[in-house]
């Protein structure tokens, strides 16, 4: 309860979101290539900027 309104790091939310997109990348690898290529490009870009975080 106490962590309730504790705000997420951005860190954390890179990751969250980072980890978002490549299950998105993976749904539509079955169906619309080109989509989950451009999945997988915005999942390396937020990689990016996590590494420039650490």
């Amino acid at each position: 309860m106490f962590g309730l309104f504790k705000k997420k790091s951005e860190k954390v939310k890179l990751q969250d979101q980072y980890e978002n997109l490549l299950k998105e990348a993976h749904s539509l690898s079955t169906t619309n290539r080109k989509m989950s290529d451009q999945k997988i490009y915005e999942a390396e870009e937020i990689m990016k900027q996590l590494e420039k975080l650490s």
